[in-house]
């Protein structure tokens, strides 16, 4: 049940190269359908592909594993045949306000729910899409957490929710953003904040209410190789990584 320190000195490293294999994905399926002749409206050929995760998420595996988790079963959005553990598409877990929702990681151990996490990204049309990004984590957050009141895991003990999400690096996203308040102001925080600063911002209010147990954020530019930033301490993955470690190291400390 010892966690491999060792395999922190390699952390970094391992990180930025899923980031990087993250942008080669998107590149090589949008090549792969335009050549097909099916080029989806601006990125999203890119996005319907799937796959872009795999990298970032077999590393969370190998945490997973270096935290002293033995033959869990993890399901994945992503095929990650390399790995000698069961992989799989059973992602759906039990919700309150609605029948099931689907994550894109779920990690069970002895027929209970460990860890639940979820890998997000935005490239392009950040606008458009910010606040669809906060309403689905948010709710994905309330409705599990409301179903794990209810029992619907059985007898597991508090599961661990993780948000991951990648930002594409532009100059867009810095420049500072107006706000409509037609009737009544929004939070100061809000006022002339980014689209980086709203995520950011969105991360840590995530983590604040308890709605996740660890988030992620990491601004990555589509130059090779990517330049990686993370603009806040509580949310570098090297912080989610040893939030994740701990979980598994209590969860087994309890059987």
């Amino acid at each position: 049940m010892e966690f491999d320190q060792t395999f922190l000195d390699g952390l970094d490293a391992r990180f930025q190269a899923a980031v990087e294999q993250f942008w080669s994905t998107r590149n090589e399926q949008q090549e792969r359908q335009a050549q097909a002749g099916r080029v989806d409206a601006g990125t999203r050929g890119a996005v319907t592909g799937g796959k872009q995760m795999v990298a970032l998420e077999a590393l969370v595996v190998d945490i997973l594993k270096s935290a002293g988790l033995k033959h869990p079963t993890i399901e994945t959005s992503s095929e990650l045949e390399q790995l000698s553990i069961r992989t799989g598409s059973k992602l759906e877990l039990p919700g309150y306000y609605r029948p099931e929702k689907r994550w894109d990681m779920l990690v069970l151990a002895r027929d209970q729910l460990v860890a639940a996490i979820e890998f997000k990204s935005q490239v392009g049309s950040f606008g458009k899409n910010i606040n669809n990004r906060a309403e689905e984590a948010i709710g994905s957050a309330e409705d599990v957490w409301k179903a794990y009141r209810e029992k619907r895991f059985g007898n597991s003990p508090e599961p661990f929710l993780g948000y991951i999400f990648l930002l594409e690096d532009t100059e867009e996203v810095h420049i500072a953003r107006g706000n409509q308040e037609p009737h009544f102001e929004v939070d100061p925080e809000f006022k002339g904040a980014s689209y980086s600063k709203r995520y950011e911002l969105l991360c840590q209010r995530l983590m604040l209410e308890r709605l996740y147990t660890a988030a992620c954020l990491a601004l990555t530019t589509r130059s090779t190789p990517t330049q990686i930033s993370q603009p806040a301490d509580d949310l570098t993955f090297r912080r989610f990584a040893a939030a994740l470690v701990g979980h598994v190291q209590t969860f087994l400390l309890s059987q």
